[in-house]
């Protein structure tokens, strides 16, 4: 299984901005190949839009009681407070990306869009250029830079004008050489930020002297290298604490670490809490609001 996934201000708690027209506030992707199945349900839903789409395989979802099997091409779209049932299987091997989004005219601009009030599921095609604007989504909320709040909501509106048209056109902007080179380095610590690897030899690899990568990289990015793994790691260990049912020792091994007692220390120094309490605080949120 593969994860990667990214919140605003790192807080995993939905909900509706009434500050913006449209406004991103979390996205991620999901690739299950081993695991037997991922689950979600949320019986009150969220306060905020959902739009996953389904880039290879196929998925699981439940609208108004009935089973729906939603294949590679489509996108499915859920609004604030409607009930959310869907299950990922690992022989199905699903590829899913997801953006949550809220604000004061989102209806209107689905609307404006094409996407109408009553729509769930919409065909898309399959695309890179889907994989390419999701990924560069995750990417924007995970490094923050200048003006990203901003730029998020640009990007979610080229996928909107994407189902409209059906089709990919934009080219990618040229970037500098510099730029160039840590997009490719963070693109590829997403990719493979769950297995093992020496920094060394990734900057070998792209004609690089480790010492010149680091120092770039934190120039550019806001931290090291392995500073930029271990929270990639520890974000995602938290949205599968949040979100599944996987013990510690199962996420750790999700999220790169064979060893659980390691895995638990480092979440510990970076979140303040054992990986169960974690958990336990999560699910004790979520049981306040219920009531």
């Amino acid at each position: 299984m593969y994860t990667n996934s990214a919140y605003w201000h790192n807080t995993m708690r939905d909900f509706k901005d009434r500050k913006h027209p449209l406004f991103v506030g979390s996205c991620g992707t999901y690739r299950l190949y081993t695991k037997p199945k991922l689950p979600t349900y949320r019986p009150r839903g969220r306060l905020d839009f959902q739009l996953l789409y389904i880039a290879s395989g196929k998925t699981h979802f439940f609208f108004n009681g009935r089973e729906e099997i939603v294949t590679a091409g489509h996108m499915v779209i859920y609004r604030p407070k409607e009930e959310q049932k869907y299950y990922y299987y690992g022989a199905d091997q699903p590829e899913v990306y997801w953006v949550h989004f809220t604000g004061n005219d989102v209806k209107n601009i689905l609307r404006q869009y094409g996407v109408a009030d009553s729509v769930h599921v919409i065909y898309t095609g399959t695309s890179l250029e889907y994989k390419r604007i999701f990924t560069q989504m995750i990417q924007e909320l995970q490094m923050c830079r200048e003006n990203y709040e901003e730029y998020l909501s640009l990007l979610l509106r080229q996928i909107f004008i994407m189902i409209r048209r059906q089709s990919a056109g934009r080219p990618k902007p040229s970037f500098s050489y510099l730029e160039q080179e840590m997009e490719a380095a963070v693109a590829y610590f997403q990719e493979h930020y769950n297995t093992s690897f020496r920094i060394e030899n990734y900057a070998a690899s792209r004609g690089m002297s480790t010492s010149w990568f680091i120092r770039s990289f934190k120039e550019f990015i806001g931290s090291t290298p392995m500073q930029y793994i271990l929270s990639m790691r520890i974000a995602n260990a938290q949205s599968l604490l949040e979100t599944t049912e996987y013990n510690v020792t199962e996420i750790a091994d999700i999220v790169g670490y064979d060893n659980p007692l390691y895995f638990s220390r480092l979440f510990k120094k970076q979140s303040g809490l054992s990986p169960s309490e974690f958990r336990k605080k999560i699910r004790q949120r979520d049981g306040d609001a219920l009531r």
